[in-house]
């Protein structure tokens, strides 16, 4: 569609302005071509604490566009598809997020978008993933997955479904990428269009309509946007196959019902392959064409009746209706003769054969039946566009049952399938029509007539004779090629990794006395580009970018000459949301600033703090050395003030108080800083400052044989502040043909899940984790909320030996800090993806300190 309205540039600056809750996003044209305007909206906010409290939908949408750019299609290419979530602790997990934007969402808001005729759109995010490394900007944490309809282990969930739905839908109407907007319940046009059963007026209607085919697309919702009350109502309409007479449909059953927080398209004029149907308040599943036969298959809630009416002609193979539920009946409403009224009664469950003839076949499922039917698309191999959708092929099946269909081939009569199934929680409640006898796990498939054989990731299934004749078949999955099991005997073989050898050493040694940071760099710049000038010192600027240490941990020493009259130094140190900085005189700790403005709360990007010293720690005449080992968080985005991204990380000011000079500073970071850093494969974001980091001790095949042993669960000795390093080692053989991810997670954290301590409790102390040398995520005990980290096959090795190393910083002195890490079986999916490839390159000296 973009290809209508000509070139968009991939060059060109973006100016966005902030108005009434969404961006307007101006793209500025330099040679003449064709550009479009656009709008980014995130319309229910960001409250995942509250996911039941909604904001009403937009309506102005259509209007803006109309005044704005109505020449060109209503883009909007970043829709809220998730939220954001910052550090705690009182931050939700991304569950709050999945609920405010889940299913019921998608059905409301992402059907006003429709109802406001916009064609050009992109959810943000569809699949979030994991901000691993020092990825993140400093207001999340490690994990993006937003709530998203894909989660961050890639686990398929409700809001995934009412996406495919919706999309299946999209593609099936072709006639709705060209709508106008008619009217709504506001204007005159469809002002009485509305008929209330019962005592409630709660409903909404918008109709768009095809100016060249008459389609009509009734969309309805409640008027308040935000209620959760049932509305049942009837709706007056048009149609060209009426005559263009007004009829009020449904016609038989008693209503049209809408739940609180659903939104419908009720059709009218629609086509279906060279069929047309008069007018469904049932939803569209799918319309199309299979093997030369008009298919549509209709769904809806099973507690609600629902209603079609269609010219059913041809002789039908099947003539006994599967449920008495279903009736049909004939009526004259159609100018062009005689036409069948199908009524959907309360309590349908499964799917449904209405009609089946050579040239028509009319389905019908519950909606949580129709949500397990995928429709792949079959490939032209002789086409490189053959993937896609009216562009490559129009060619598809219908598979029901699978967790996830892949691909679908067909060849000389064999339905080559390959996907998914949920084995988690098996065996488990079943899908009508999804399960054979005995529990067997069975596929509904629709396909061409051709199609004698079908196999599923390679094994042949075996059709169970006719379910709804030969274009509609039950095949069960033979008991040799589906997993007998659970998911128990996979958990049942994971390593148990409080009990494993763990191997310790100190990752701390720089506040040592006898520390030579003679190969550090020199921190005497007096300048600096970044627009944020120091705050207070002597002139040099400690800016951590300024060295090339631009992620991860950086370690800041200060040296003075005790003269007598240094009783403190007061520190502003730049982190970013929720960042910590601890400090030692010496080998003494001072205290640890907190990136919040108490242990647990309130987030702020900078800290100014006195160190005050105690009496024995200084060294009487001597050098002396300040030590500030600070986390980074990442940069700022710019946001609404220009330039935040530059804010700097690092010491924005020093002084020895009452009097007292520094007489040099020195920063180390990341081995290597920002250009030569030795572990190219895993990339510059990788790794930070920590003395570990730095040796490599976090690869695989590093060697540890000499350390300590001792329990990550210990913590530190001594129950000091400071920063431990804790390597283990653990073989995983999980075998071939299965999806399962799998996570790590620190369960002494739990009470982020269900806040059953006070913030008093919390632990102080951080963490970072690398998985075979890759960095996996951070963990802060007393921010949290993250404590389950995802960790994708590749990462971990399935089937050989794999390395986990963990950073911890104690961040207070005389507190016991206990990690209790374990690795997680989060699902179990028999099919999965195949061929992964693992890269991931042992220790090696090069470069190493």
């Amino acid at each position: 569609m973009i290809l209508e309205w000509g070139e968009v540039l991939s060059t060109g600056r973006e100016l966005s302005i902030y108005m009434g809750g969404f961006y307007i996003i101006l793209l500025v044209q330099f040679n003449g071509t064709h550009l479009l305007g656009r709008f980014d909206a995130y319309p229910n906010r960001y409250d995942c604490a509250h996911p039941d409290i909604w904001k009403p939908v937009p309506e102005n949408y259509h209007e803006y566009h109309l005044e704005v750019n109505s020449w060109q299609p209503l883009y909007i290419p970043e829709y809220q598809g998730g939220s954001p979530q910052a550090w705690g602790p009182n931050t939700p997990d991304y569950t709050g997020c999945y609920a405010l934007t889940g299913p019921a969402f998608e059905s409301v808001f992402h059907r006003q978008l429709w109802a406001d005729n916009v064609k050009l759109l992109n959810y943000y995010p569809l699949y979030g993933g994991t901000s691993w490394g020092n990825i993140p900007y400093h207001g999340v944490y490690t994990s993006y997955d937003w709530g998203a309809a894909i989660s961050e282990p890639r686990t398929l969930g409700t809001k995934y479904t009412e996406l495919k739905l919706q999309g299946l839908f999209l593609r099936s109407s072709p006639e709705f990428y060209k709508t106008d907007v008619v009217a709504n319940s506001t204007e005159p046009d469809l002002l009485g269009s509305i008929s209330t059963v019962g005592n409630t007026s709660l409903t909404f209607v918008t109709l768009l309509r095809n100016p060249d085919t008459e389609a009509g697309f009734w969309i309805v919702r409640q008027k308040d946007s935000t209620s959760t009350a049932v509305s049942r109502f009837k709706l007056t309409v048009t149609s060209s196959l009426s005559g263009d007479r007004k009829m009020q449909i449904p016609q038989i059953a008693p209503a049209i019902t809408l739940n609180g927080r659903e939104s419908k398209v009720i059709v009218t004029d629609y086509l279906f392959g060279t069929s047309r149907a008069l007018y469904s308040t049932a939803s569209v599943l799918f319309a199309g064409t299979i093997d030369g036969r008009d298919v549509l298959f209709l769904y809806g809630d099973s507690e609600q009746e629902h209603e079609a009416a269609l010219n059913l002609n041809g002789s039908p193979t099947v003539t006994n209706l599967t449920t008495p539920l279903i009736k049909i009946q004939q009526s004259s409403l159609s100018s062009s003769g005689s036409i069948s009224i199908i009524t959907f009664a309360k309590g349908i469950k499964g799917l449904h054969t209405v009609h089946s003839s050579r040239e028509r076949l009319v389905l019908f499922a519950d909606t949580k039946t129709a949500g397990t039917f995928w429709s792949p698309a079959i490939a032209d191999p002789n086409d490189p566009h053959g993937n896609f959708w009216s562009i490559g092929t129009n060619e598809t099946v219908l598979v029901g049952g699978p967790y996830l269909v892949r691909t679908a081939k067909i060849t000389k009569g064999l339905l080559e399938l390959t996907g998914d199934f949920d084995v988690t929680h098996r065996p488990s409640a079943s899908v009508e029509g999804n399960r054979g006898p005995e529990g067997r796990k069975t596929l509904t498939i629709i396909a061409p007539q051709s199609v004698t054989k079908a196999s599923w990731n390679g094994k042949p299934l075996d059709f169970e004779g006719s379910f709804v004749e030969s274009a509609c078949r039950i095949a069960g999955l033979p008991e040799d090629g589906f997993a007998t099991g659970n998911a128990t005997s996979f958990i049942e073989g994971i390593p148990d990794l409080s009990a494993n050898e763990w191997k310790y050493a100190d990752s701390l040694p720089e506040i040592r006395e006898d520390w030579d940071d003679s190969q550090w760099v020199v921190a005497n710049h007096t300048s600096t580009n970044v627009l944020f000038p120091m705050w207070y010192g002597d002139g040099r600027v400690l800016y951590g970018c300024d060295y090339g240490f631009c992620e991860g941990a950086v370690v800041w020493r200060g040296h003075f000459n005790e003269t007598g009259v240094e009783k403190s130094v007061n520190l502003s140190i730049n982190g970013g949301q929720g960042f910590a900085a601890s400090v030692w005189l010496n080998s003494v700790f001072l205290n640890t600033s907190f990136g919040n403005s108490s242990n647990s709360a309130n987030n702020v990007n900078e800290t100014d703090q006195l160190f005050v010293f105690p009496e024995d720690a200084l060294k009487k005449g001597q050098d002396n050395v300040i030590t500030v080992l600070q986390d980074n968080m990442g940069l700022n985005e710019n946001w609404y003030t220009q330039d935040q991204m530059k804010s700097p990380r690092g010491i924005r000011g020093f002084q020895l108080n009452p009097s007292g000079n520094f007489s040099e500073w020195r920063v180390q970071g990341k081995v290597g800083g920002y250009k030569n850093f030795p572990d190219k494969h895993r990339g510059v974001m990788n790794e930070g400052g920590f003395f570990g980091e730095r040796k490599g001790w976090h690869l695989p095949n590093f060697d540890t044989s000499s350390w300590r042993t001792r329990n990550i669960s210990s913590g530190l000795p001594d129950l000091k502040a400071g920063v431990g390093f804790f390597v283990t080692t653990f073989d995983l053989d999980i075998p071939t043909g299965f999806d399962i991810p799998m996570s790590i997670n620190f369960e002494d954290l739990d009470y982020f899940q269900n806040r059953s301590v006070g913030t008093e409790e919390y632990k102080p102390y951080r963490a970072i984790f690398f998985v075979n040398g890759w960095m996996m995520g951070k963990v802060i005990g007393n921010l949290g909320p993250q404590v389950r980290f995802p960790v994708h096959e590749g990462i971990l090795d399935y089937q050989g030996a794999n390395t986990l190393a963990v950073v911890v910083w104690a961040m207070t002195p005389n507190v016991t800090i206990s990690p209790q890490v374990r690795l997680r079986v989060d699902g179990v999916f028999q099919g999965g993806i195949l061929n992964i490839r693992k890269s991931n390159p042992g220790w090696s000296a090069e470069g190493r300190e």
